[in-house]
């Protein structure tokens, strides 16, 4: 369960930039590609940020579709998953969006 070495790292990351202050309000931005599990992310994020500035902050996550240019065709293709095809037959695509995992704002007070 990668979520959890992920989880800590956010907590870490937060109360290092928040510099003693309590954070209110994490907001993730995951790709739906990253093969991060939102749900195991907010179980962990609780229990890594006991005992921490971070303890009791709301944890709002935003999911991030995947998006794929074609290299053959040109065709925007819109990803579920890595395995997916242009409509062309192609599979030679650049992905665009949707393997993000990154802290996108974080409140404190």
């Amino acid at each position: 369960m990668h979520e959890l070495s992920i989880a800590n790292s956010v907590v870490e990351l937060c109360a290092e930039r928040a510099m003693g202050a309590r954070v209110l309000r994490v907001t993730l931005e995951i790709g739906r590609l990253s093969a991060v599990m939102p749900d195991a992310i907010r179980f962990c994020f609780d229990v890594c940020a006991k005992d921490t500035v971070v303890e009791g902050a709301a944890l709002e996550i935003v999911e991030t579709p995947g998006l794929a240019r074609c290299l053959d065709c040109g065709g925007s293709v819109d990803m579920t998953d890595l395995l997916e095809h242009c409509a062309c037959g192609s599979v030679n695509l650049e992905l665009l969006a949707g393997s993000e995992l990154k802290i996108k704002q974080m409140e404190v007070v």
